[in-house]
């Protein structure tokens, strides 16, 4: 129960619903009601922030109130005049508003921090509608869901508010459900790989059901296990226990059977969402689900009038302000299955004849998925009709039934959907808005698991200091069963661990399911063959016996435990393997109650193969899978991967990073077992993910109130290198011919290690900008410094470089080079040239030239990458003789990281050294208002010009 003050603060936090007001002042006021003589005062506040914990209720209240504020857009309201969200100006004028004071602002910085990150949109215009005040008069579903996050999901106030921003960002592109003309959308939203999409469309569908908008259609991926899990999570979260139960007297025995969550766990503990009455005895629209947890959609089970929509006013349509906020909104939770859609349109068919009235939102989760068309348009005949693959066949159906629907897309790997036909309306193109979401807080990434932008030597690298180092453990040609039994010990280990920190806090449900997920293959006779093994392995491990306990402490001694206690994030860890050894006897009965630690998951229909449910029980097991595992389905208790399966394009292998996600209470024990050629075919990927996303940022800008680029212009920004971003059957149209963006890093497009003349050729052209780099400096960043030798040329000596350079690819420069030749020297005067050097021992003098630091990188498809480091990124702010209209170049002469220091010459290039450039240009060069991307057609499908108009 909150006590007097906090009270008090949050009645004056209450009324606060338009913008911030003297907040002290309105506490007093509250205060009267409370106790005449409480101290509400502002030190008294301050005092309280300062000592309370990060869950405290106020705390947590005041922390979503700045950051919504931080983050409101100009044209939302008067009170933030022309202040820019989340800067320091604006929060400068929430601080006066609030009428506090310095001390005040102080702590408030300190505990509630401005966001220096933010989600990336690229969009073409739109109509504004969904206002600050709209928000606040329909938030039913959503602020009861976000009060579920809070209270049941614990999740942070800064997550909170983040969710509520970006799922604002996809509201506002909508049509407005209420206007009386018909406007279609189309967007997609880029999340991570196991990041919280669910979450994300889960907000969306709460405010869009506030709004207006009245028939909900979630289409999952192509397995059950996927659906069932996305409707359980909507129908706990959202939908909500009197929604599910509607007219149902739960404490009748017999008809409660009939509740699809009668026997499960989280529904008998009262952990599904409520909203304490029914919600149309509020006035509220209801939510009546046309699919169950264990039924996909049928035709109509519910019967015809299931989907006949409520009028109060039978004379005007349902989008009418009379009929729209009392009708229910219907939510069909489908997989994407060809009979399944279709049983889904001929019911609507039926309906026909209101489905022009329906303001409806498609949510297409996984919609890389399936949901692409990847037939090739140039092999089909003129002006016949347009072939579709089969689910895009469905969705197009249904995309032109509903002249009112908003369809949204949901990925983490979008390559397949901005190269669909821009040019098709009837398309899943996002055509309207692409919305990339920033890394979630608490999320376990790419650069959890590999040291991608690390300056530390590998020689130098630790527990405290790598995350690779930490996480991964690296499987050896030729010892395999070695590894394996060091990733089941590691399992049993994490397991006692998860026992021992859930006795010292038995409220937490972070360690309800523990799980290994064994991925090598695809094929189901395979996964038969791997569980076999497995089992055996487990019989012989002697888990509880002195040889398996001598090999549990030695891998707890050498590993889990210094893994912990380098990584240093603060959870309980035992003073030694001696309080483990009474619970590992507990860890291995849960993994194998009868014996057996395996569970087998794909399509297989063997009578007694045991069913994987997260739901309804505790899941402490070994899963091995394929692609059932692989694509959108959370593997909840993910603790250690062992993965040796490979694939041909950069989208299909991040969805297998199944070890991506939340590991609340544990992440210290997470390991994946891999190959090296697979953990470097993942870097890649996601470098390639990582420029794709930095991409968006540079382009997402307006000028004069209008989008400089929209969906339609990023399909060619997709890297191509390494593995193909996506399948060839879904990459085509447009060329790129002139891309002026102030950064430029061609990472990848080096010649290949076997382009010997090339390579060669490069040292060579290079050879006048090394010379010139005479200089030896020291450049820093913040706490830290590097030293690097530096010089400058002229604008012309840099462009004659560059345009000599061979790449990999013909295209790989050519539209980063077209824009650079065409400054002149009112843009660009003159370049630094920048080479960072290393204390290490792998250089190189050449006679004339210099002494210059060899940088090791990993070798990818016959390949080496030239990725920049942050810290010299960072240093190029330190460079004197900067200018307005200087550009810097920073080179790295790269040779293979594995290559032996005895193997590399003294005084040549050693053979196969790539010249590895990044360019800054200036800010100069990229004028406001100037049309970042220029493009020639291919294909005869020019870019559109013109954006959707309202």
């Amino acid at each position: 129960m909150n006590g007097p003050l906090v009270t008090a603060y949050l009645g004056a936090l209450g009324a606060m619903v338009s913008g911030p007001k003297a907040l002290v002042r309105r506490a007093a006021v509250e205060a009267e009601d409370i106790a005449p003589d409480l101290d509400v005062s502002e030190d008294r506040l301050r005092d309280y922030i300062a000592a309370a914990d990060p869950n405290d209720e106020l705390r947590v209240q005041l922390h979503i109130r700045l950051a919504t504020w931080d983050h409101a857009p100009i044209e939302s309201g008067l009170w933030m005049g022309d202040t820019k969200p989340n800067t320091e100006l604006r929060r400068a004028r929430i601080i006066n508003l609030l009428g506090l004071g310095d001390k005040t602002a102080a702590q408030f910085a300190d505990s509630f921090s401005i966001a220096t990150d933010h989600d990336t949109v690229i969009a073409g215009e739109w109509e504004p509608w969904y206002t600050a005040d709209l928000q606040r008069q329909r938030d039913f579903y959503w602020s009861h869901y976000v009060a579920y996050l809070r209270k049941r999901r614990r999740w942070k106030a800064e997550a909170i508010t983040r969710l509520d921003v970006a799922t604002s960002r996809v509201l506002e592109r909508f049509a407005n459900p209420a206007q009386s003309k018909p406007v279609p959308t189309k967007g997609l939203v880029v999340g991570y790989v196991q990041s919280g999409k669910t979450a994300n469309f889960a907000g969306v569908i709460a405010k869009a059901i506030d709004v207006g908008y009245r028939l909900i259609i979630v289409m999952t991926g192509t397995t059950n296990l996927l659906r069932d899990q996305t409707q359980r999570r909507l129908d706990m979260e959202l939908v909500g226990r009197e929604n599910i139960l509607r007219s149902v007297n739960e404490n009748d025995i017999e008809a409660a059977k009939h509740i699809d969550y009668f026997d499960d766990e989280d529904w008998i503990n009262d952990r599904f969402n409520r909203y304490g009455v029914q919600p149309s005895a509020l006035g509220k629209p209801e939510i009546r689900r046309m699919t169950t947890r264990r039924f996909d959609y049928r035709s109509l089970q519910q019967g015809l009038p299931a989907l006949e929509f409520e009028r109060k006013d039978k004379n005007k349509p349902v989008w009418s302000a009379e009929n729209l906020y009392s009708t229910d909104a219907r939510l069909i939770v489908v997989k994407k299955n060809e009979s399944v859609l279709q049983n889904l349109i001929s019911d609507l068919k039926n309906n026909a004849d209101r489905l022009e009235d329906i303001p409806a939102l498609i949510i297409d989760d996984e919609s890389d998925q399936a949901s692409i068309n990847t037939v090739d348009p140039e092999k089909q005949s003129p002006g016949a009709k347009k072939e579709r693959t089969t689910i895009n066949e469905r969705i197009s159906t249904l995309l032109q039934m509903l002249p009112r629907v908003q369809y949204v897309g949901y990925t983490a790997t979008p390559f397949a959907n901005v190269f669909s036909d821009y040019t098709d309306k009837n398309d899943v193109f996002p055509s309207d808005y692409l919305l990339a979401l920033r890394r979630p807080l608490d999320y376990m990434g790419v650069e959890d698991f590999h040291d991608i932008d690390s300056s530390v030597p590998e020689s130098e690298r630790t527990f405290s200091n790598s995350k690779e180092r930490a996480h991964v453990r690296l499987i050896d040609d030729g010892d395999e069963e070695f590894a394996f039994q060091k990733a089941l010990d590691s399992f049993v280990l994490a397991g006692a661990i998860k026992l021992y920190r859930q006795g010292l806090s038995p409220d937490e449900n972070h360690y309800r399911h523990h799980t290994m997920l064994v991925h090598e293959a695809a094929k189901k006779a395979k996964h038969n063959i791997r569980a076999e093994t497995i089992r055996e392995l487990w019989s012989r491990s002697g888990h509880t016996l002195a040889s398996g306990m001598k090999r549990l402490r030695e891998l707890y001694d050498s590993d889990l435990a210094p893994a912990s206690h380098g990584l240093d994030l603060g959870y309980p860890m035992p003073a030694s393997f001696a309080e483990l050894e009474p619970l590992i006897g507990r860890v291995v009965r849960r993994i194998a109650p009868n014996g057996d630690p395996v569970l087998v998951i794909n399509s297989n229909k063997e009578p007694d193969q045991e069913e994987l449910d997260f739901d309804r029980r505790s899941v402490w097991r070994i899963l091995v899978g394929g692609n059932k595992l692989a694509r959108g389905f959370t593997v909840e208790g993910l603790t250690i991967t062992y993965y040796l399966r490979t694939v041909g394009h950069a989208e299909a292998l991040m969805q297998m990073g199944r070890w991506f996600g939340f590991r609340p209470g544990y992440r210290d024990l997470v390991r994946l077992f891999i190959t090296a050629k697979i953990r470097d075919a993942f870097e890649a990927a996601c470098l390639d993910e990582e420029l794709f996303r930095d991409e968006l940022r540079q382009y997402a800008v307006m000028a004069d109130g209008r989008p400089l680029v929209t969906p339609a212009h990023i399909q060619p920004l997709v890297a191509r290198h390494g593995l193909r971003p996506t399948a060839a059957n879904k990459m085509r149209y447009a060329q790129l011919v002139e891309k002026r963006s102030p950064s430029k890093e061609p990472s990848s497009g080096y010649p290949a290690l076997v382009e010997s003349e090339k390579l060669r050729n490069n040292v060579k052209v290079m050879t006048p900008l090394l010379r010139a780099a005479s200089k030896e400096s020291t450049l820093s960043a913040g706490t830290r410094s590097f030293e690097a030798l530096t010089g400058e040329v002229s604008h012309a000596e840099m462009v004659d470089v560059l345009t000599q350079l061979q790449w990999r690819n013909d295209d790989t420069f050519k539209a980063d080079l077209a824009w650079i030749k065409s400054l002149d020297s009112q843009a660009v005067d003159k370049w630094i040239i920048v080479l960072p050097q290393r204390r290490s021992d792998r250089s190189v003098t050449i006679p004339g030239l210099g002494t210059f630091s060899l940088h090791g990188r990993k070798i990818e498809n016959d390949s080496l990458r030239g990725n920049s480091e942050s810290l010299h990124r960072a240093g190029l702010a330190s460079l004197t003789g900067r200018t307005s209209k200087t550009g810097c170049a920073i080179i790295y002469p790269v040779i293979d990281k594995d290559r032996a220091r005895a193997d590399l010459p003294r005084e040549t290039w050693p053979d196969g050294v790539v010249m590895a450039i990044r360019l800054q240009l200036p800010e100069k060069a990229v004028p406001a208002g100037t049309q970042p991307l220029v493009y020639r057609a291919a294909a005869k499908r020019p870019i559109p010009t013109e954006i959707h108009t309202w």
